[in-house]
């Protein structure tokens, strides 16, 4: 998952008769039958196997052992990693398409704040500008806080010059902060969180960063904000690198191709593990999931999957390749599935609140997005004895250009680096106060940082949902089972609406018009 912040939400509102488990641990939840859906989904869910997505795990690990302990985009982990995956997908006989894109790899080397005598812990934001070695010492300047602090102009007072900024997060993102107080004169940033958690963050691209900035908890800016005007000592240096990295596309050879069901997941880790819930995770049960369908499904749409690198550089791959298509080709693409991070230890689950109904955030996705959360909703209420919680579309993960071009999406999550709560700990077990994810972005992030039944869950809800939009996207879009029209009937309709509209300018009787 990116750097981007997410927010997890209260419970999503449900379908009329839909009824959520509460109050109960998994092992506590009643199961009940699988809901009525397509032949196909039932049958998906039954062939993928938690077993099978926990072989492709052992086999990203072992990569990323035997490739300096990483994962990341443009390495030889991710390389491995990719083929690992496409050369799986072009044995099963999909048709395989090996992308490559330009990007800004970056590293961090070293981040470091010490405030009132003491070490103060914090994470230096994606493509910050580095400081010396030793860091700057400067007073800090505390920006007044209110729903957009430090987005604005007047926000920072003319004695901020030559400062580091301390500036709350909300209100705008990242990096118009850091640009605002470097406007104004401030030398450094630090961006404190406004809810529980680490703030992870990224200034979204080399070219919009301005000075260095990091981000830290909201306990730690609360009591930073108590040392205004003292001296402190920011250290934060990356290494950055322009390099490439490619997307791994796959797509079925059967299935009207004007209306493909797509699902992704991004493939690169952090430079700093080997990111096997982050998001190995996502891809192994993808990987799972494209082999059991097989590549010449009876299914009445086409079925594309997406291996995103570069994604934990800003959403890099899958962009890109949004980007790369045209209006035409981005409207052959029915609906957009997400899967990041869904075997996290202290798992929640989560699925993107398509429909917004939880008022908080970024608002609705696209036309469809509804009906999608709707469906794992109800999927994993109805077969698994689960209840979701939605969670805001931040922008945060491969989904972001999808739905800036109007394609609906959805999919599920177990949740990163914000704490579980204590409510959440009774619903779904786990611990209450600590991270869904406590490895989120490190080293241990590995084979040991997995919830096998969170993983199998969602895999099970991947599975389902493929199988129901593979089978008709009515629901979503409008269009009904049945095939594509071919180049032959196209051209036929071309030559009828001609003759016709030659008689009709001719006067002919038997034109249908006025």
């Amino acid at each position: 998952m990116s750097l981007f912040r997410k927010r997890f939400l209260p419970p999503v509102a449900l379908a009329a008769g839909a009824t959520l488990v509460l109050g109960l641990t998994p092992a506590a939840a009643a199961v009940s039958t699988v809901p009525d859906g397509p032949a196909l989904a039932k049958q998906l869910v039954k062939k993928v196997d938690v077993n099978g997505v926990n072989r492709h795990l052992i086999a990203l690990q072992r990569i990323a052992d035997t490739n300096g302990g990483t994962r990341a985009a443009s390495t030889d982990g991710h390389k491995k990693s990719a083929e690992y995956i496409a050369t799986k997908l072009e044995a099963a006989g999909f048709q395989v398409t090996r992308q490559e894109f330009p990007f800004t790899y970056a590293e961090t080397l070293a981040e470091k704040l010490t405030a009132g005598g003491a070490n103060v812990p914090i994470i230096a934001m994606e493509y910050t500008p580095s400081t010396p070695v030793g860091g700057i010492t400067a007073p800090l300047s505390v920006v007044a806080v209110d729903d957009t602090s430090g987005c604005e102009a007047t926000d920072y007072t003319a004695d901020v010059a030559g400062k580091i900024a301390l500036i709350k997060r909300g209100g705008c993102s990242f990096a118009q902060k850091q640009a605002t107080a470097a406007a104004a004169g401030a030398i450094g940033a630090i961006v404190y969180n406004n809810t529980d958690g680490d703030l992870n963050g990224t200034l979204g691209d080399p070219a919009d960063a301005k000075i260095p900035t990091g981000g830290v908890t909201a306990a730690a800016g609360a009591q930073l904000a108590t040392l205004g005007g003292q001296a402190v000592t920011l250290e934060l240096r990356a290494f950055q690198e322009a390099r490439t990295s490619y997307n791994v596309i796959a797509e079925t050879k059967t299935g009207r191709k004007d209306n493909v069901v797509m699902l992704g997941s991004h493939l690169d880790s952090v430079p700093a593990g080997p990111g096997i819930n982050d998001n190995g995770s996502g891809s192994a049960a993808l990987l799972e999931t494209a082999l059991q369908l097989g590549s010449s499904p009876k299914a009445n749409n086409a079925v594309r999957f997406g291996f995103w690198s570069a994604e934990e550089f800003g959403l890099i791959g899958s962009t890109y390749y949004v980007d790369s298509l045209s209006f035409e080709q981005q409207l052959d693409i029915a609906l957009y599935l997400n899967f990041d991070m869904i075997g996290s230890p202290n798992a929640g689950y989560f699925a993107y609140d398509g429909d917004d109904s939880d008022g908080v955030g970024a608002g609705p996705g696209p036309y469809g997005s509804a009906q999608i959360e709707k469906t794992f909703v109800d999927y994993l209420q109805a077969a698994r004895g689960v209840a979701l919680e939605g969670t805001d579309f931040t922008g945060r993960s491969d989904y972001g250009e999808f739905i800036a071009v109007g394609i609906p999406a959805g999919g599920l999550d177990t949740g990163a680096e914000v704490l579980k709560t204590p409510a959440q700990a009774a619903k779904w077990g786990g611990t209450a106060g600590i991270a869904f994810d406590p490895c989120y972005h490190q080293a241990c992030d590995n084979l040991g940082n997995i919830d096998r039944v969170a993983l199998d869950r969602n895999s099970d809800g991947l599975a389902w949902a493929l199988g129901v939009y593979a089978t008709s996207t009515e629901s979503v879009n409008g269009v009904k089972p049945g095939k594509a029209k071919t180049a032959k009937q196209k051209a036929a309709e071309r030559g009828a609406q001609r003759n016709f509209s030659a008689h009709a300018v001719a006067g002919d009787p038997h034109a249908l018009t006025a």
